[in-house]
C-alpha cells in the first residue's frame, strides 16, 4: 500500500500551495515539498502519520494549518470495508441502470442488444413471459365472473380481475410479437398480435359492463333511498294533502327502480325487490285511497254540519227555514252514513253520527213545534173571526156566556202556542187582548160588543 494516498496527497497539495502565496521564494519552497509528498505518494509502506506529515511541510511552512493536517491524516488510511460496500453498490446501481436502459421497449435500442448480447434482455422476457401469463388467467377470470355474474360479489371481484388483466396487457409489448415472434415461440406462447387485440377489446368490453352495472347499482341505490324516504313521509303525514304527496313520491321511486336496464344483472335481480315493492305501494295506496275517501266524507259532513248549525243560530225561525235546517243535518248523516265498517274512519264517523243524529232530532222537534204552534195559532184566528161575526150589540145575559165561554176557549188555544216559535208573540198579544175581552165582558153591561 502507497505511504502517502492520493486524497491525502490532494489535501496537502492544496494548503501548500495556499501557503506559498504569501512566503518569499514560495515557488521555490512549494515545488520542493511537493516532491517530497510525490515520492510519498509512490513509495510503498506503513502509511504516514499525523507527525510525519507535519514534519514534511512545517520547516518551509511554519505556519501550515494543523486543521488540514488532521485532515490528510485521516484520509491517509487504506480504504475500508465501508468503501468497498459503496463502489460494490455503485457498481451494481450502474449495471442495473445500464440494464434498464437497454431493456426498454423500443425497438432501435432492443434490436442491436437482441442481435448481439439477448443474455441482457432476460430482464424483459422474465417479465413479458410473466406478463403474458397474468394476463390470460386475469382475462378468463374476469370473463367468467363479469359475464356470467350471479351476484354483486361477483362483479366486484371481475373488477379486480379487469383491471390486473388491463394492468398485464399493458405490460406486455405490442411490438415484440410483431418484431420478434420467434422468441415468443421459446416461451411456449401462442399470442399473436390480432389475439392480443382481442384480449384488449374484450377487457374494453367487460370494462363497459362493469360501468353499466356500476350505474345501475347506483340508480337502485338511489330509488330504495327514495322509497324509504316517501315511506316515512307516508307514516308521518297527518293530512290527506301530506299523504298524497307521499304516496306520489313513492310512485315515482317505483318508475325509477323500474327503469333499470335489463341486461344488467342489477336490473334482473332487481325484478323480485320491485315486485314486493309494488305489492305493498298497491296495499298502502289502496288503504290511501280509502281513507282519503272517509276523511272526504266526514269533511264534507262537518261542512253541511257547520252550515246547519250557523242557520239555526238566533231562532225562532219559520217552519220552512227549519226544514231547510233538517235537510242540512239529513245531508250530514248520509255522507256519514257512507262510511263504510272496514273504513279507518269508521268509528270516527259513528260518533259524528250519533251527535247529528242528535241534532237532527233536536231539529225534527223544533219544526213540528212550530207547525203546531203556527195551526193554533191560525185556529185561534179563525175562532176570532167566528165570534166577532156572531156576536151582536144587543147581546142577552145567555149571549154574553155563550160569547165567554168562546173566548176562553180561544185563549185555551192562544196558550198551546209554544214559545220559541215564530207564532208565538202574536198568540201572546191576542191572548192578552182575550183576556181583556173577558174583563169587559164581566165588568160591562149585556150591550158590551166583543169586538170593541
Amino acid at each position: 500500500m502507497p505511504r502517502l494516498y492520493d486524497r491525502a496527497f490532494e489535501i496537502l497539495a492544496t494548503e501548500v500551495k495556499r501557503c506559498s502565496k504569501d512566503v518569499l521564494a514560495g515557488d521555490v519552497q512549494r515545488d520542493i515539498v511537493l516532491k517530497r509528498l510525490e515520492r510519498l505518494r509512490s513509495q510503498t509502506g506503513e502509511p504516514l502519520s499525523y507527525q510525519e506529515l507535519r514534519e514534511t511541510v512545517i520547516d518551509f511552512f511554519p505556519n501550515f494549518s494543523e486543521k488540514v493536517l488532521k485532515q490528510a491524516a485521516k484520509a491517509n488510511c487504506p480504504p475500508g470495508a465501508w468503501s468497498k460496500i459503496k463502489f460494490a453498490a455503485v457498481f451494481l446501481a450502474g449495471s442495473a441502470g445500464a440494464i434498464w436502459v437497454l431493456n426498454l421497449p423500443y425497438p432501435m435500442i432492443r434490436w442491436p442488444v437482441a442481435r448481439t448480447l439477448p443474455i441482457l434482455l432476460l430482464p424483459s422476457y422474465m417479465s413479458m413471459d410473466y406478463n403474458y401469463r397474468r394476463a390470460i388467467a386475469s382475462v378468463e377470470q374476469a370473463d367468467q365472473l363479469v359475464n356470467q355474474a350471479t351476484s354483486s360479489a361477483d362483479l366486484d371481484l371481475g373488477a379486480v380481475k379487469v383491471k390486473e388483466a388491463q394492468k398485464h396487457l399493458d405490460a406486455l409489448p405490442v411490438w415484440f410479437l410483431g418484431y420478434w415472434p420467434k422468441y415468443a415461440a421459446w416461451f411456449g406462447w401462442q399470442f399473436t398480435f390480432d389475439e392480443f387485440k382481442a384480449a384488449r377489446a374484450n377487457v374494453g368490453r367487460m370494462e363497459a359492463k362493469l360501468f353499466q352495472e356500476k350505474q345501475a347499482q347506483t340508480l337502485l341505490t338511489q330509488g330504495e333511498q327514495a322509497l324509504n324516504t316517501a315511506k316515512q313521509q307516508y307514516e308521518q303525514a297527518s293530512t290527506v294533502a301530506d299523504r298524497e304527496k307521499a304516496i306520489a313520491a313513492w310512485q315515482a321511486a317505483l318508475d325509477q327502480i323500474n327503469q333499470l336496464p335489463q341486461q344488467t344483472l342489477i336490473g334482473r335481480t332487481s325484478r323480485t325487490k320491485l315486485a314486493a315493492y309494488q305489492r305493498d305501494f298497491q296495499e298502502v295506496a289502496s288503504i290511501a285511497a280509502k281513507s282519503a275517501r272517509t276523511e272526504t266524507l266526514i269533511e264534507v259532513a262537518e261542512q253541511f254540519a257547520i252550515a246547519a248549525g250557523q242557520k239555526a243560530q238566533n231562532p225562532p225561525h219559520s217552519a220552512s227555514e227549519w226544514q231547510e235546517i233538517q235537510k242540512l243535518w239529513s245531508q250530514a248523516i248520509d255522507r256519514l252514513e257512507a262510511v263504510r265498517v272496514e273504513d279507518s274512519g269508521y268509528v270516527e264517523a259513528q260518533k259524528l253520527l250519533a251527535k247529528y243524529q242528535s241534532d237532527v232530532g233536536t231539529v225534527r222537534t223544533r219544526l213540528e213545534m212550530e207547525q203546531a204552534s203556527v195551526r193554533d195559532l191560525e185556529m185561534a184566528k179563525s175562532q176570532i173571526e167566528s165570534l166577532l161575526a156572531n156576536t151582536t150589540r144587543n147581546a142577552s145575559s145567555v149571549d154574553r156566556d155563550r160569547t165567554l165561554g168562546q173566548i176562553q176557549t180561544i185563549i185555551n188555544q192562544l196558550e198551546n202556542v209554544k214559545t220559541g216559535t215564530t207564532a208565538y208573540a202574536e198568540a201572546q198579544q191576542l191572548m192578552r187582548s182575550a183576556q181583556n175581552k173577558v174583563k169587559e165582558i164581566l165588568q160591562a153591561s149585556p150591550r158590551t160588543n166583543f169586538g170593541n
